[in-house]
């Protein structure tokens, strides 16, 4: 049944009655199979195959049983009486609303889009965060290649030198394959050229493991056991494969409702999640992590108002995972140090953590080279009094030309969010007896003493303590933070010891710091201390004036007792901040040597394709001069696409004839003449909006959807393909009748074959889209009727942007 609108609601012109008829009409979806974008209670699902049939006269979308479940609808608790009519039921066509009440799907054929609503109490609990791994893609087959390119030059008292870097990361993929290959090329007058290739490995991933496969070189997991590099196989964990919500550590959240009722999660007043549960017992396993946020407040307000208040100690130490949650590594290979002149050792290593409960995660490893073992066994703990971790390493050296070494070390942190807003982010001590060394003093100490000088081996650890503890003060008072470490050796005398402190405030909008660090010197025995004041001020503008920023900053040395000053403009320009520049003036004092005055200058701009930058500095008889450019290109078979930022993972925007459009998932990312745009830092596993702004592209062409979306693989380039519709050129015309009438609003005006170009606006005017070069002829057609029709012609010239449009008038009787 058609609607029907009331007309006089709308505002007239003259004696004239709009014109709404044509928006009574429904539209009308033909029987077929569609390629359509699923939502699942306005969350997106994936894309998939929809078949639309005729059921009861009407054209529906078949929601089949297989896409249920896997969106997460639990059939096991229907009732009796609706099991059997879901048995009853075609699987490959289930009508919602006729199963679950309040449930059902509507399709909207424009949009390419079908959403199904299914109430909360007939779904299964789901990870917020998860995508259906059938919606992971893959991407298509193609080339990559990013560069950071750089020239420097110097003069100094005569002497020049010119030096040039050009860092490459470049690949390609093929199905699930990841070939990439990193390194630099060098060169400078005084030196020569230099390449040097830093990695080259094979990846892929391991969908049903959550894991990467990775041939070649690469680094092991530094979680466990100390990090290094190897030339070989390693099979790992990859979190990016666990929805966003699993990721990192959050407690589990237990508790118990009596009726239906509200959970709140708190963090500092902040309210992390929200949800309703049903009588009796809850879990909350989806929480996302919050760092050292501090204790979770749990409120359960039930039916009646009555609310009741739990707490969960949340402080995530450095190895913690989730209840249930399981992350190995396993890696064999030749072991990589650019210090060894020997052959390269074989080393294999392997490494468990898994999270048993809220309070307890239990981790562990192993390491095995030639002439080298290497066992740890950990736990980490997260109670009340903070988060606490514990580990033992024991290992074993053997030598060729000396005694063999074992030892032990041990190591104890600690992570706390106190009442007073006192931040305890890493507080930690490790102890190594004399004999203990870690694979990479053990390897190094083994290639010197086969070659007789393993005395130069120095530096061997003893202790080591460290803490960062960040404070917030009362509202107005700024914060402060403070940060230190001291490290002993077995076989040195000296100790390494830093300490920074920092205060940060703000007055008006003038932001000031303070900062000052006291270090132990070794070669000169004795203590070091520097105080920094900065004072930042910002100097107006806006989105699209720009924006710029005074700094001043004074600094004194203890050491040497010198001293310095700078200023400095540093600040943007253009819609998008894709120009800046900065200019700074310093002096600095030299001792009996008087002072030295300096000035620098650079610029920036962000191109869609490169990001491009030039600096130049005097300072007493010394001067330089840089320039560099850095992006990213990738050639697939729809052609190449760039982009001025570099990544591991990325889209290419396909629209064609929609160049200009910007695409609003990058600052200042446009669309290319070629209708490409590359978006660099996709995230992996995840859901990435990808949206259009259209504002900018040619009026003839109509962008039958701005918003699209893609769950990229790691190291993938996915293609996402927005649909334009070329509609010929487009004119704003303003009309009146031949009898001086004004034209009603909404009404249509149409071609010759009866395609509608346009409707009435206010004030006789019209914008018609697809219009043809040359004389033609358009029809008004009034209150929806063929017998009420007024024509005119126009002739569109061959350059519509820069010639005016020539209206033809000629007296007409309207039917």
């Amino acid at each position: 049944m058609d609607l029907q609108f009331d007309a006089s609601m709308l505002r007239a012109s003259g004696n004239t009655r709009p014109d709404v008829s044509q928006f009574g009409k429904k539209n009308v979806v033909l029987p077929g199979t569609y390629r359509v974008d699923v939502y699942i209670n306005n969350a997106w699902y994936g894309r998939k195959d929809i078949n639309m049939r005729d059921q009861d006269g009407e054209t529906r979308p078949c929601i089949s049983r297989d896409l249920l479940e896997k969106a997460g609808m639990n059939f096991g608790v229907l009732p009796p009486e609706t099991a059997q009519k879901l048995a009853e039921m075609d699987a490959s066509c289930i009508r919602l609303d006729q199963l679950v009440d309040k449930a059902g799907s509507s399709f909207d054929a424009g949009k390419q889009r079908l959403d199904i609503s299914i109430p909360q109490a007939a779904l299964k609990q789901a990870a917020r965060g998860e995508v259906d791994p059938e919606s992971w893609d893959d991407g298509v087959p193609a080339a990559i290649l990013q560069y950071n390119a750089n020239v420097y030059h110097t003069e100094s008292n005569g002497y020049r030198d010119t030096q040039s870097y050009l860092g490459l990361d470049a690949g390609f993929n093929l199905g699930p394959w990841r070939f990439r290959h990193s390194g630099s090329y060098s060169y400078s007058d005084s030196s020569g050229s230099d390449y040097q290739a830093s990695r080259t490995y094979l990846q892929r991933a391991i969908a049903p493991l959550k894991s990467q496969l990775t041939l070649g070189d690469a680094y092991s997991d530094g979680t466990v056991l100390d990090s290094f590099g190897f030339r070989g196989v390693q099979l790992g964990s990859d979190d990016r494969m666990l929805p966003q919500s699993q990721r990192g550590y959050a407690p589990v959240v237990r508790g118990t409702a009596n009726t239906n009722a509200k959970v709140q999660v708190k963090q500092g007043g902040n309210i992390l999640y929200e949800t309703t549960v049903a009588p009796g017992a809850f879990e909350i396993t989806d929480l996302y992590p919050t760092g050292y946020g501090g204790d979770l407040e749990v409120i359960v307000t039930e039916a009646d108002g009555s609310e009741h208040v739990s707490r969960v100690p949340y402080a995530a130490a450095v190895a913690a995972l989730r209840p249930g949650i399981t992350r190995y590594n396993a890696l064999v290979g030749e072991y990589r140090d650019s210090r060894m002149e020997g052959d390269a050792p074989l080393v294999g290593q392997l490494t468990l953590q898994h999270g048993f409960t809220n309070l307890l995660t239990g981790y562990g490893g192993l390491t095995v080279a030639e002439g080298y073992t290497a066992a740890a066994l950990g736990v980490a703990l997260n109670t009340d009094y903070g988060a606490f971790g514990f580990d033992v390493t024991a290992a074993r050296t053997q030598l060729d030309n000396e005694a063999d070494r074992s030892g032990q070390s041990y190591r104890l942190s600690y992570s706390r969010l106190l009442p007073t807003d006192t931040n305890i982010s890493v507080a930690a001590y490790r102890y190594s007896t004399e004999g203990y060394l870690n694979l990479s003093d053990a390897m190094y100490l083994r290639d010197l003493d086969a070659r007789g000088i393993s005395h130069g081996m120095t530096g061997i650890s003893r202790g080591r303590l460290q803490l960062t503890l960040n404070q917030a003060l009362p509202e107005g008072w700024g914060s402060f933070y403070l940060s230190g470490s001291s490290q002993t050796y077995w076989n040195r005398a000296d100790r390494d010891t830093q300490f920074q402190f920092g205060y940060n405030n703000r007055f008006g909008n003038i932001n000031y710091n303070l900062s000052l660090s006291r270090d132990f010197d070794a070669t000169r025995d004795e203590w070091d201390n520097r105080a920094m004041l900065n004072v930042s001020i910002p100097l107006g503008g806006g989105y699209g004036s720009g924006y710029a920023n005074s700094n001043t900053s004074v600094q004194y040395d203890s050491a040497s007792g010198d001293y310095s000053a700078r200023e400095s403009l540093s600040g943007s320009l253009g819609r998008n901040r894709d120009f800046s520049y900065g200019l700074s003036a310093g002096y600095a004092s030299r001792g009996d040597d008087g002072g030295q005055t300096d000035i620098n200058g650079n610029i920036g701009y962000t191109t869609p394709i490169a990001r491009l930058s030039a600096s130049a500095g005097k300072s007493g008889d010394s001067s330089q001069a840089s320039v560099s450019a850095s992006g990213s290109m990738v050639l697939y078979g729809g052609g190449v696409a760039f982009s001025p930022d570099s990544s591991d993972t990325f889209v290419v925007v396909e629209a064609d004839g929609a160049a200009g459009a910007r695409v609003l998932n990058g600052s200042g990312l446009r669309v290319d003449p070629w209708g490409h745009a590359l978006i660099a830092g996709a995230q992996a596993y995840s859901q990435n909006d990808i949206a259009l702004d259209p504002k900018g592209i040619p009026l003839n062409i109509e962008l039958q959807s701005t918003l699209e979306h893609a769950v990229p693989t790691a190291g993938a380039v996915v293609p996402v393909k927005f649909k334009t519709t070329d509609k010929g050129r487009t004119v704003s015309f303003k009309l009146r009748r031949a009898d001086g009438q004004a034209i009603p609003f909404g009404a249509s005006v149409v071609d010759a074959d009866g395609n509608e170009r346009g409707v009435m606006a206010q004030g006789g005017r019209v914008l018609v889209k697809g219009l043809n070069l040359g004389l033609s002829y358009l029809t008004v057609k009034m209150d929806g009727k063929e017998a009420s029709r007024c024509g005119f012609t126009y002739e569109l010239p061959a350059q519509v942007e820069s010639e005016p449009v020539k209206l033809i008038h000629q007296p007409m009787v309207c039917q």
